[in-house]
């Protein structure tokens, strides 16, 4: 099962373990429970979680005017709006209203959306893939109430196949997991994005008068490498970043998520984790606490399996503090290990 869940971190690196991850080895098909300790970290190391009350893959959460709205992937993206982080959670509805007019497979159930308000217009970027894929596309919808009727308006990159698939950075990374933000300083917008292909890039947006985006000098876009995993096995995807004077924050999910029960579990160690790195510059270099570089395949890990109930979690993002309260992680996991209902998700 997997679940929204939500941590609040009064300093955004309060835990941290530093260390490179290890190589993908070997997978456990149907552990027994002999094989427990060598799948799951039955600790106390991070703090338990708070429950969002909601079952969701990939959430993304965005606040306004006092009401919190908690995106996910899935059937035409569908999303909710609460007054509180715990709920209770009403629907509101979906931001397609039916397939996405891009024309790849999956299309109609689009993969780990963000949603962000520029300019006072709301954006909802969102991936549109296969597990295993590089065909892939990022595409985004955009409205001016989040109550109201959204506007597809197809992709923004592509690889694997589509237009200026084969050019770079496209053609050696997945466009999968969509984030997006400003530069503090000089205002201009990045799309953040990638996966096991390259691990994660950015690259500026031009926005148009009519409110529309496009990759800024699209036939040759300044591409930056955020972060990367050196090896064969690049396991960095779902990455988002925040800001929170004078630092950006790039957090990234790490290791094994998906298809557990099917292809097996991986080491302890292995599974997802929420990773960051912070920088003062919007495109790096970011380092861990110690100064070693993400592009080296550093990051502090501050959160991982935990407390007998949290296994894998990731998918994770930043909801700015209000005033009333701080900054909260969120992510999803999946529980009631070692039952596999639901952890092929």
């Amino acid at each position: 099962m997997i679940l929204l869940q939500l941590l609040l971190f009064p300093s955004l690196l309060s835990h941290s373990l530093a260390a490179v991850l290890p190589r993908h080895s070997q997978r456990i098909l149907n552990p027994t429970a002999d094989d427990l300790t060598k799948i799951f970290t039955f600790s106390n190391d991070f703090p338990a979680p708070n429950s969002g009350n909601l079952q969701v893959h990939d959430p993304n959460i965005i606040e306004e005017q006092d009401t919190l709205y908690l995106f996910r992937g899935g059937l035409h993206i569908p999303y909710w709006k609460a007054s509180s982080i715990s709920g209770p959670w009403t629907k509101v509805g979906t931001v397609l209203s039916k397939a996405s007019v891009i024309n790849k497979k999956n299309n109609n159930h689009p993969w780990a959306p963000t949603v962000t308000k520029y300019k006072g217009r709301f954006y909802c970027f969102y991936a549109i893939s296969q597990t295993g894929s590089q065909d892939s596309a990022i595409g985004y919808a955009s409205t001016s109430d989040l109550e109201k009727e959204w506007t597809d308006h197809g992709a923004l990159i592509n690889t694997g196949s589509g237009e200026r698939s084969q050019i770079a950075p496209y053609k050696n990374t997945n466009a999968i997991d969509p984030a997006f933000q400003v530069d503090q300083k000089t205002g201009q917008p990045y799309l953040i994005y990638g996966s096991y292909w390259d691990d994660i890039y950015s690259l500026p947006l031009q926005v148009n008068q009519d409110g529309t985006l496009a990759i800024k000098n699209e036939n040759k876009p300044d591409a930056t490498h955020l972060s990367y995993q050196p090896g064969n096995w690049r396991p960095q995807e779902g990455a988002y970043m925040s800001y929170h004077e004078p630092y950006y924050y790039l957090w990234f999910s790490q290791g094994i998520c998906c298809q557990m029960v099917q292809k097996g579990f991986p080491l302890k160690g292995e599974e997802y984790r929420i990773r960051v790195g912070r920088s003062k510059s919007i495109t790096g270099p970011f380092v861990d606490r110690s100064g070693k570089k993400l592009l080296e395949g550093h990051g502090e890990t501050v959160y991982g399996s935990n407390n007998g109930n949290v296994y894998a979690p990731g998918g994770e993002g930043v909801l700015p503090g209000n005033g009333k309260r701080g900054d909260i992680l969120y992510y999803h996991f999946c529980e009631s290990f070692p039952i596999p209902m639901g952890l092929s998700g």
